[in-house]
């Protein structure tokens, strides 16, 4: 097994991607024959419902989740809420399910972008380096969105 830590993630509901703030997080590769992942969120309980409620409907939920480093790519997982724990003022979620495999090519698409947006040379670059650090909501995805 291995484990990260899951800085953000964000479930898509009615073709629209609703990022639910972490308090924390983290995320297991359990490297078994089936290649099943853990998802573990502690979020406010406001969000008890709708994750009861995904959980008895045995839903299955696409998910991006940005994994260790904020930079790094967003990483797509198709999960199920496996349990929902009150622990005081919060929830803890357990989502289990399998990685994605295409990638959503964020630098490709966010430049892109920025040349479209008419762009060019000190300009782009700096403008690319600092979306791939804060990874901002492509207009392709906010248009979904």
């Amino acid at each position: 097994m291995k484990t990260f830590k899951m800085l953000s993630v964000g479930i898509l509901i009615d073709d629209k991607i609703q990022d639910f703030p972490l308090i924390d997080g983290i995320i297991i590769n359990q490297e078994n024959s089936h290649r099943m992942w853990i998802l573990e969120m502690f979020i406010d309980k406001q969000h008890e419902e709708l994750f009861q409620g995904w959980k008895d409907s045995e839903e299955v939920l696409d998910t991006s989740v940005v994994i260790s480093y904020p930079e790094n790519e967003p990483a797509g997982f198709r999960v199920a809420v496996d349990t929902v724990q009150r622990i005081g003022d919060n929830i803890s979620v357990l989502l289990k399910g399998r990685l994605k495999r295409a990638r959503t090519q964020y630098a490709e698409h966010l430049l892109e972008e920025l040349i479209t947006e008419g762009l060019s040379g000190e300009e782009l670059l700096k403008r690319f380096e600092s979306d791939m650090r804060e990874r901002p909501r492509l207009k392709k995805d906010r248009e979904k969105g």
